[in-house]
């Protein structure tokens, strides 16, 4: 089987062509950072209307790369929830288009299952790592979502929240500490760079709710003890002092993640977990959570890097698995902001009830 995967539900224009066994035999990828940069965040209007420039040129162009023709696929997936509205509608009308044209099967495909699914994509050339083993517990951490899953098949019944934040998500604190820290937008990439060569010990700055007995996570008071950093101290004069700021806090994110995945990996049982998600791309995040993994006999597993981001890849595999067992969503896919996946973290302050 190999489908058509189109991913628009953020500041991506994607596309990518997969087989069943999670061969990517190509892929595209068009990126709005420089669109959104000056804004130090996605502008949803501004990104719709480049999703709708790109999406033609970026499906074309992975049938050009793959040197074979629209008709050859088995079937299109595309997302369809959760992400911006204008940005999804984008994606789910083209990819309706081109499967009325073709006359193939479409199905819509959840953003998050995408990422949970995308540590079982191959890229040519990559380095051949073992594939993750059902059950496992992942880690999906990315600009909009930060949560645990147990996951015992690729189905969206197979899925079981855990635990996510209450608040903000561990990528959007990243990109609002970038800001707060003049290095700009994605703040991500470049907190990462510049803590490595800091001390992560040398700011004071509180852990993030990272106390035994829940798997729940908030960002938000981290976030904010950053900015009554700043107010007081001023930003960072020095190179030095900058990049220790940087590997301080990204010690209490990465940390706190580490520390509620292994939690919740033990809880459930089971001897593997798997990284998702954009900030599965942070080197910090991949090392040591190997290195403390092992000491539990956990094994740690991450997709390629390319896949952590948004891409379309994962959406074409996890679309895979739905064509596979027959479905059609060609007359009646429509969109969300909400995923479809179970949530039991309830947002907001507060003792939770039992």
């Amino acid at each position: 089987m190999l489908v058509l995967g189109i991913e628009t539900s953020c500041d991506e224009t994607a596309a990518a062509l997969v087989t069943e066994d999670g061969n990517v035999v190509s892929d595209s990828v068009h990126s709005q950072i420089k669109l959104h940069a000056p804004y130090g965040g996605v502008v949803p209007e501004l990104a719709s209307r480049d999703h709708l420039r790109n999406v033609r040129p970026v499906i074309r162009e992975v049938f050009s790369k793959a040197g074979i023709a629209p008709s050859a696929i088995d079937g299109i997936a595309v997302t369809c929830r959760p992400g911006l509205t204008g940005a999804l509608l984008v994606g789910v009308q083209a990819a309706k288009g081109l499967a009325f044209a073709l006359e193939k099967p479409l199905v819509g495909v959840d953003h998050l299952v995408g990422h949970l699914l995308a540590v079982f994509l191959k890229f040519p050339g990559a380095p051949e790592v073992p594939p993750a083993e059902y059950p496992f517990v992942a880690l999906l951490a990315s600009g909009g979502h930060t949560a645990l899953y147990r996951v015992t098949g690729p189905q969206l019944e197979q899925v079981t929240e855990l635990g996510a934040t209450r608040d903000d998500a561990a990528g959007e604190c990243f990109d609002k500490v970038g800001k707060l820290l003049g290095l700009g937008y994605p703040g991500g990439p470049l907190i990462d760079k510049l803590a490595k060569d800091g001390n992560p010990d040398a700011i004071e700055l509180p852990w993030p709710m990272r106390r035994k007995g829940s798997l729940e996570f908030s960002f938000s008071g981290l976030k904010s003890n950053m900015l009554r950093w700043v107010t007081e101290h001023g930003l960072p004069g020095d190179d030095q002092t900058l990049r220790d700021v940087c590997a301080a806090f990204q010690r209490r994110v990465v940390d706190t993640l580490i520390f509620k995945t292994l939690e919740a990996a033990r809880e459930q049982d089971v001897r593997t977990i798997v990284l998702a998600g954009g900030v599965a791309a942070n080197r910090e995040l991949r090392e040591r959570s190997a290195a403390q993994a092992a000491v539990h006999g956990i094994r740690v597993v991450v997709p390629p890097f390319k896949a952590c981001t948004d891409n379309a890849s994962m959406i074409a595999y996890a679309g895979i698995q739905r064509l596979a067992r027959g479905e059609n969503d060609a007359h009646a896919l429509v969109t969300s902001p909400h995923t479809s996946l179970p949530q039991s973290t309830k947002k907001g302050r507060g003792k939770r009830e039992s």
